[in-house]
């Protein structure tokens, strides 16, 4: 989601309360079109990061500093020179555009009081920090605009600036009844679209949000909506604005159910009722920590996205090769039947008259008459001789296919649990073990370095609500090591029932658990497996001493016979996580 007008209220708020009197100690650029002011006041030191880029525009306060150039970039050098220990005194956004102005107070070389006005326009492709004077001419910008390259507006040094019309919008926060119907409900276009074509710095997400509030399709045309439907849309919108006028924000970040984020926003989005919504302290909290699980989930993408393709396609050929086993194990399914037949040529041979195709006989299994087929050329102790080979033949192809087969589903149930923990992954660490699971299974040739593999990855630690110790694994590897090595025979074991998924333990320490543990753990095991997500997940747990590993399985294979199972949903907020 970009950043829309009413997180940049909440932001412009969030400055004003904080940076407001505050000081410019500092000024970088530490990118050719982001700026990070380290700006010191009473209540703190604050740094202010102003990024105009075209992929992600962005402004949030954050502790975090960034490496400068060796030589700061000219628009660098002309901030210092200008406002180098100015002073913010007033911090605005005009309506609800996606613009936030900078008054900014100084003393110039002769001693007298100054401002100047900072302009961060976030606009996607647009983007561009202004820097004016205090008669709304162009000083300089970070980006320059010229005649050749826009045909609206240039940004040039010695310009006037203005903003740039190029939609006719409506400032949501000075709307009436009548004029929101004239602007929304003539439009022959989704109401969805209809209500973020007609206002400035609403989104398709906070358009979404409304229709949802009010009840309706976003999707029907909103020139077909009449009635009480109309006043009662329009309450939503007043509603949503007031809580912007008044400055009631609730920062909060949307997970779907892999914990990935997926949304942000300064307002509650009731259309994402079943996914979790966590509530940050304020918004640059919120985009900060937005954004870096997003460029984490990202970059982890990417970082597996080979390990995905080797996965897929022994995947794709297990599964073909599984299908083809099957087909020739269903061939050899009347190896009985020619068994049946030599025994009974061998019992009543005796009375085939010579040169017979066939004849009857009472199959002594089923006490019923069967037709035993006959080669006219042959004997009938030869017949009963084929019938014994094809027989013979049939059950060898049996016994290796039903070996081959077993092999062939260990290996996709394998590489099925390597998927899920791949798309369980938060750290490249969390990928080493992965690539070695695969590399020692031979789907990746291994590359002799001298160098041993350097694993930093351990297992997710919780801790119940009861106090007990809760360890699920990542991968297969530390699967077998939760379950053999760290748990003691008392320890219970969790798992997701016929699906891939982390071995969940519980410490006992000797203590009999509470039904909440055994819940939560069920949950982990529910939300560390495949079946993720899902209303209701079977979950089977057993003391760890009923668990058994067969000689020669695949990592993180096990058998257990005697076990207990609960459904359970796989949603873990609430439940602590260890950081160790």
């Amino acid at each position: 989601m970009a950043l829309d007008g009413i997180v940049i209220a909440n932001i412009v708020s969030e400055l004003n309360e904080k940076l407001i009197g505050a000081r410019i100690s500092k000024i970088a650029q530490p990118e050719s079109d982001e700026l990070l002011f380290t700006v010191k006041g009473n209540s703190g030191q604050y740094r202010l990061l102003l990024s105009a880029g075209a992929s992600l525009p962005l402004i949030y306060l954050t502790g975090e500093n960034k490496p400068s150039p060796m030589t700061a970039p000219n628009f660098c050098m002309l901030l210092r020179k200008h406002i180098g220990n100015g002073r913010f005194v007033r911090i605005r956004q005009p309506g609800l555009e996606r613009i936030i102005h900078f008054e900014i107070e100084h003393y110039n070389e002769m001693g007298d009081l100054c401002r100047k006005d900072l302009i961060l326009e976030l606009m996607g492709k647009h983007s561009n920090l202004i820097f004016c004077d205090d008669q709304g001419m162009i000083i300089d910008s970070i980006k320059h605009i010229s005649a050749q390259t826009s045909s609206v507006r240039e940004v040039l040094p010695g310009r006037p600036y203005f903003i740039a019309v190029t939609q006719e919008k409506c400032d949501p926060l000075a709307t009436s009844e009548q004029e929101f119907c004239a602007a929304v409900f003539s439009k022959p276009m989704p109401l969805a679209k209809a209500l973020y074509q007609s206002y400035t710095g609403i989104s398709p997400v906070i358009a979404e949000e409304l229709c949802h509030r009010a009840g309706l399709e976003s999707a029907q045309s909103a020139n077909t909506i009449v009635g009480l439907a109309q006043p009662h849309l329009y309450r939503q919108f007043d509603l949503l604005m007031e809580d912007v006028r008044e400055g009631r924000f609730r920062p909060a970040i949307i997970y779907d159910r892999d914990h990935a984020p997926v949304e942000f926003s300064s307002v509650p989005l009731t259309m994402y009722g079943d996914m979790e919504q966590a509530e940050c302290a304020s918004a640059s909290e919120m985009l900060e920590q937005y954004f870096s699980l997003k460029n984490t989930v990202t970059r982890i993408r990417q970082k597996s996205s080979d390990l995905r393709r080797i996965a897929a396609t022994a995947l794709d050929r297990c599964r073909k090769k599984h299908e083809l086993q099957s087909r020739q194990l269903k061939d050899t399914e009347k190896r009985e039947k020619y068994r049946i037949c030599g025994e009974l040529i061998n019992a009543y041979g005796y009375s085939v008259e010579p040169g017979a195709k066939s004849f009857e006989a009472l199959n002594y299994y089923t006490d019923e008459m069967m037709t035993v087929p006959l080669d006219a050329t042959m004997t009938p102790q030869e017949n009963a001789q084929k019938y014994f080979d094809r027989y013979n033949k049939l059950k060898r192809t049996f016994e290796a296919l039903s070996e081959h087969i077993q092999e062939t589903e260990a290996e996709i149930a394998q590489l099925e649990s390597i998927c899920t923990f791949m798309d369980m992954a938060l750290s490249e660490e969390d990928l080493v073990q992965v690539r070695e699971e695969l590399t020692d299974a031979g789907y990746i040739r291994r590359r002799y370095t001298g160098k041993k593999v350097r694993i930093t990855s351990k297992p997710f630690h919780y801790i119940s609500s009861d106090g007990f110790d809760i360890y699920v694994g990542k991968n297969n590897y530390q699967n077998d090591e939760l379950t053999f090595k760290l748990a003691s025979g008392s320890d219970w074991w969790f798992h997701a029932k016929g699906a891939p998924g982390s071995h969940v333990i519980v410490k006992t320490n000797g203590r009999e658990l509470p039904d909440r543990t055994f819940e939560e753990a069920a949950r982990l095991a529910a939300h560390y497996s495949r079946n993720r997500g899902a209303e209701k997940v079977e979950i089977d747990y057993v003391e760890k001493k009923h668990v058994r590993k067969p000689n020669g399985a695949k990592p993180g294979f096990v058998v257990y016979y005697t076990n207990y199972s609960m459904m359970i949903g796989s949603d873990i907020s609430g439940i602590r996580i260890e950081k160790d």
